[in-house]
């Protein structure tokens, strides 16, 4: 089967009400972004309230459906026929050839469904639902219609030309990037983080990204399996700004002054802190963790209250209530999965405290900081030196 264009099928985009319009461009440029690599050329444009991928000859079908499933706010991907109007006896001709086609296997149920946007088209909606179906049924014998619930809803849209569809290819739904602002990422090595950052995104917030570096303590490979998971991320999310700091300096100072069963949270206090000059430099409007309460010593109730207490922009968890193989489901999907687990560790896992405070007091942890006499300068040091990576 020859398809020549999709619809796309949006869901929480058509309650938006007089703001749809809106929602509906950023689908397109979100939907024009992810094709620009496909083979193929392509017009997105969006009409009547929907929106339409149209297809040149010798397009990659297989690679430009698996693009259009990446993209967040497509409900459904429906490959489409365009015909010439050249009668209705041809239409009922390409449609038995389209059912036929489409499902060898004839032992099935059907609707016919019609849409005359074309008011001078001499049949209304019914009257070609009517003869379409008596077509088919003369045809595919084998073949039942069912109004109520049938196995396949044939459409027909009748327009300047004509178009069948049946088929609809789940999208993720969610979204359009960008339509809900932009956040900064907290992103590790781990399979959390950029989950957590992929269901951010899937709401319509564009994504930046910090990670955390500590070389020599961590290697160079640690860094590149971060740059591969935002690369992934990216597929979904659009192009990611990533801010790698060098935390090495800042990690032993806390690790000489402070108690160590209180270095996981000291640490991450001023991992928080970093993150978060750089997304309001930026005009980031929160930040995203991966964490999930009780999952490790940090993740205590008490110990994301104490990390809170260092921010000003709000903190999105999306994973807080999540099991671990809750998250690991969406990490094999999204294929970020077997790159966090390659086993090149970061900061966090290399100066773990072998027992950690699981309920910190906020008042005690303040007063253990009161010894990091330095810690300001090593910060504007991390801040200034930090590398910047484009990912896309």
């Amino acid at each position: 089967m020859e398809f020549h264009s999709f619809l796309i099928k949006y869901g929480e985009i058509g309650i938006k009400g007089k703001n749809r319009f809106m929602f509906e461009d950023a689908l397109v440029r979100q939907i024009r972004f992810v094709l620009k690599d496909v083979e193929g050329k392509f017009l997105v444009h969006k009409t009547y309230g929907r929106v339409y991928v149209d297809c040149e000859d010798g397009y990659d079908y297989e690679e430009t459906v698996e693009a259009l499933k990446r993209v967040f706010g497509i409900v459904g991907i429906c490959p489409v026929v365009r015909l010439d109007d050249k009668g209705f006896e041809e239409l009922k001709k390409e449609v038995v050839s389209y059912m036929g086609e489409m499902y060898p296997n004839k032992d099935l149920t059907f609707k016919v469904e019609a849409r005359r946007s074309k008011k001078t088209y001499p049949m209304t909606s019914m009257e070609i639902n009517a003869a379409l179906g008596e077509a088919i049924l003369g045809s595919h014998a084998e073949m039942k219609v069912d109004v109520h619930k049938p196995d396949v809803r044939l459409n027909v849209e009748v327009r300047e030309e004509i178009y069948l569809y049946s088929e609809i290819i789940p999208g993720p739904g969610g979204m359009p990037i960008g339509t809900n602002g932009s956040a900064m990422l907290l992103l590790s090595g781990g399979i959390d983080s950029p989950v957590a950052g992929y269901m951010i995104a899937k709401r319509g917030v564009a994504l930046e990204a910090t990670y955390f570096h500590a070389p020599p303590y961590t290697s160079e490979r640690a860094k590149e399996k971060v740059v591969d998971l935002a690369r992934q991320v990216a597929k979904y999310a659009g192009p990611i700004k990533l801010h790698v700091v060098n935390f090495t300096d800042i990690q032993l100072y806390i690790y000489e002054k402070c108690p160590h069963a209180e270095l996981t949270i000291i640490m991450r206090r001023y991992m928080m802190k970093i993150a978060e000059h750089f997304a309001t430099a930026d005009g980031c409007l929160g930040m995203i963790t991966g964490e999930s309460i009780g999952q490790v010593a940090s993740q205590t109730m008490q110990s994301l209250a104490v990390t809170n207490a260092v921010c000003t922009l709000p903190v999105y968890r999306p994973l807080i209530g999540f099991d671990k193989r809750d998250i690991v489901d969406i990490a094999e999907k999204i294929e970020t999965y077997e790159t966090s687990i390659l086993p090149f560790e970061d900061c966090c896992t290399i100066f773990v405290a072998k027992h950690p405070v699981t309920r910190p007091e906020l008042a005690r942890i303040e007063e253990s900081e009161k010894n990091l006499e330095k810690i300001e300068e090593l910060v504007k040091t991390a801040i200034e030196t930090t590398e910047v990576i484009d990912v896309k």
